[in-house]
């Protein structure tokens, strides 16, 4: 009996648990999957936008990265804890307004995330993960940090963000007559200037409105390459070469400014981080909203692997 309760046991599925940490006016909320004891931890931490825990968004996205990246995670023997940000789906009430955030904001959750995650796990630390946007996040949360084993930069800018949303607007021809309108959005906020609405053209207002402008100015003032070059922790860094939002100059400028850094790059994978065949746009866009397409086994790989050597 005794040999068939150790059998069980070691062949238990990870369990899923709701998690709390303190937010400015309300408790964020995430979700942990546990691994079970001694098993590493990784904080989950999402992308721009609308975007929740599992990677999914109201605007279109249900290709559930976050959630299946978790999942193949656990099946490694690795815990994590995915996130909703501030202001929004669980974590909602934590803030009466939304837009009114900074990064240092997000990186100040970030580490009260690490230390929820590690009195939930006892574990000694905990890596961040950040994906997109997020990776920014994580960098900014890790400098000088006992408590965090590293750094997971998925499909991150490794420049200021500027550039890269020049290059995602010239990316789609349908934005042509957008582009002068952008462009000069853009330089205003670079420059620290907010503007109004009308100033703008109506289907930019999303992007550079009136109530996303401070958080605009200060995201694009950020520099993720200087914030890898002062990093102290192992840094991995996993590019898809299909990425149509993030490419692969940035991971490489990422892992220049850190070259202790791990630069993994994904052949045939895209920004969700699924597999895509074909080089054409509209079949990449369409895996965003496929749930049952799998996640790419090479991006679970590269995560597992790197955190799995440095336990």
């Amino acid at each position: 009996m005794m040999i068939l309760f150790l059998a069980a046991a070691l062949t238990a599925s990870p369990t899923e648990r709701q998690l709390t940490v303190p937010g400015p006016l309300a408790p964020l909320a995430g979700t942990l999957l546990d691994a079970g004891k001694r098993a590493p931890v990784v904080v989950i931490f999402p992308g721009s936008g609308p975007t929740d825990r599992d990677g999914n968004s109201p605007l279109g996205v249900t290709a559930a990265p976050y959630r299946l990246l978790a999942q193949g995670l656990a099946a490694r023997g690795i815990t994590t804890v995915r996130i909703d940000k501030r202001g929004m789906f669980g974590s909602k009430a934590a803030i009466a307004n939304p837009d009114a955030v900074t990064i240092a904001d997000y990186a100040a959750d970030a580490r009260a995330w690490a230390k929820s995650a590690r009195a939930a796990t006892g574990a000694r630390c905990v890596w961040l993960l950040g994906h997109s946007e997020g990776g920014l996040v994580a960098l900014a949360a890790a400098q000088d940090r006992k408590d965090i084993c590293g750094v997971i930069s998925v499909a991150s800018a490794g420049r200021k963000l500027g550039p890269i949303i020049r290059e995602q607007l010239q990316a789609n021809p349908a934005n042509v007559p957008l582009i002068a309108s952008a462009y000069a959005a853009i330089a205003r906020l670079e420059a620290r200037q907010r503007f109004n609405n009308a100033d703008i053209h109506p289907a930019l207002q999303p992007l550079f409105g009136e109530a996303i402008q401070l958080y605009m100015i200060d995201l694009l003032a950020q520099d993720p390459a200087r914030l890898a070059a002062s990093l102290k922790v192992p840094l991995l860094i996993v590019q898809g070469d299909r990425d149509l939002q993030v490419s692969v100059t940035d991971a490489n400028a990422l892992a220049a400014a850190q070259p202790k850094a791990r630069l993994v790059v994904l052949p045939g994978v895209n920004h969700v981080l699924k597999n895509v065949a074909t080089t054409d746009r509209a079949a990449n866009i369409a895996t965003y909203a496929n749930p049952s397409l799998p996640i790419s086994t090479a991006a679970i790989d590269a995560v597992a692997t790197f955190v799995e050597k440095r336990r």
